[in-house]
């Protein structure tokens, strides 16, 4: 089973999720995660336990702050990722755009809070170092505007890394790498 992990203040129902549940069917999952970290956590160590615990293979594909989320439950895990403009420095990311109180989630305009305690929980889950890099593949765009991408790439330097020019946050035609990830992950 794939596990696609989306971004923080987006959703399971977001354009990328939908490009992968398009392609990977019955064989993925896009789970709508909570705004607070160990809770998002909680709910991916339970999905994960629950498919391993029936001898399925789980994959991780997580998108900035899934991309975060993705590293520590493969390193966890020991389950292959793909990292999508990962947000590998999310407190330093999260500082920058964001004030503690209200934050407005980007698929559904709701709002929800941010408090201190939930930037200081994504510490726990900070990856210092990578178990097995063969497991991980990154995907980067240098245009990203939210995430320093030379980031990613230091943490990263011993994994499989795809480096693109320009590009978004988002990951532009992040279709032209469907096929890429499925022989990754088989």
């Amino acid at each position: 089973m794939i596990i696609y992990i989306h971004g923080f203040a987006s959703s399971g129902l977001s354009n990328k999720a939908r490009e992968f549940k398009e392609y990977f069917k019955d064989d993925l999952i896009t789970p709508s995660l909570s705004n607070i970290p160990i809770l998002a956590i909680h709910t991916l160590e339970d999905l994960i336990n629950i498919f391993l615990s029936r001898g399925e293979k789980v994959y991780l594909i997580g998108s900035s702050l899934g991309g975060y989320y993705s590293l520590y439950l493969a390193n966890k895990y020991n389950l292959k990722a793909v990292l999508i403009n990962p947000a590998l420095t999310p407190k330093k990311t999260l500082n920058k755009f964001y004030n503690f109180g209200l934050v407005k989630n980007y698929f559904d305009n709701s709002n929800f809070e941010i408090t201190k305690e939930q930037f200081q929980s994504l510490d726990k889950l900070e990856v210092s170092l990578i178990q097995n890099p063969k497991n991980i593949m990154a995907l980067i765009q240098k245009g990203d505007e939210i995430i320093d991408y030379k980031d990613s790439v230091k943490v990263l330097k011993e994994c499989e890394i795809f480096v693109e020019e320009d590009g978004n946050h988002s990951f532009e035609n992040i279709s032209n790498y469907i096929i890429k990830i499925n022989n990754f992950f088989n």
